[in-house]
């Protein structure tokens, strides 16, 4: 189904996620939508050109990260009909260790024909590594750097 704003967009994919459907959440996306993480830091993509790579990316998501809830979100109109702010925050637990985690994003999404045609998430790669369990591969890539 396609949805016709960005918010409902938005909404219908986080229900996939707790729903652990990613290819679902791939299919939102034109097939050449983009996902964009500008604070991407270490070996995790910046960019994802597509709807297969962003597929690609999701698979394994469920086998990282048991997002139980979503805690809070907040969607904000922009001055571009097709555009919107969502700031939101997810709850859940970690596969590895069990631990749980809350994790706060801010996504600008742009929609084209009800399908994702922006998706730029503004996450933190240490919060977010540090749910995963994966704190110390993360620096450990930053000091790899080869500069």
């Amino acid at each position: 189904m396609v949805h016709s704003t960005p918010e409902e967009t938005f909404r219908r994919m986080i229900d996939l996620l707790l729903a652990k459907d990613m290819n679902a959440v791939a299919d939102l996306w034109a097939p050449d939508g983009i996902a964009e993480f500008p604070f991407a830091a270490g070996s995790s993509p910046r960019v994802l050109r597509g709807r297969e790579e962003v597929r690609a990316y999701l698979a394994h998501y469920p086998e990282l990260m048991d997002m139980k809830e979503v805690a809070a979100l907040t969607v904000r109109p922009t001055d571009r009909t097709d555009t919107v702010v969502v700031e939101w925050t997810a709850t859940g637990r970690t596969v590895a260790t069990s631990q749980p985690y809350l994790l706060d994003y801010i996504v600008v999404l742009t929609v084209r024909d009800g399908r994702i045609a922006l998706f730029r998430d503004y996450w933190s790669p240490l919060s977010a590594a540090a749910a995963a369990g994966t704190l110390a591969g993360l620096i450990d890539s930053l000091e790899r750097k080869d500069a």
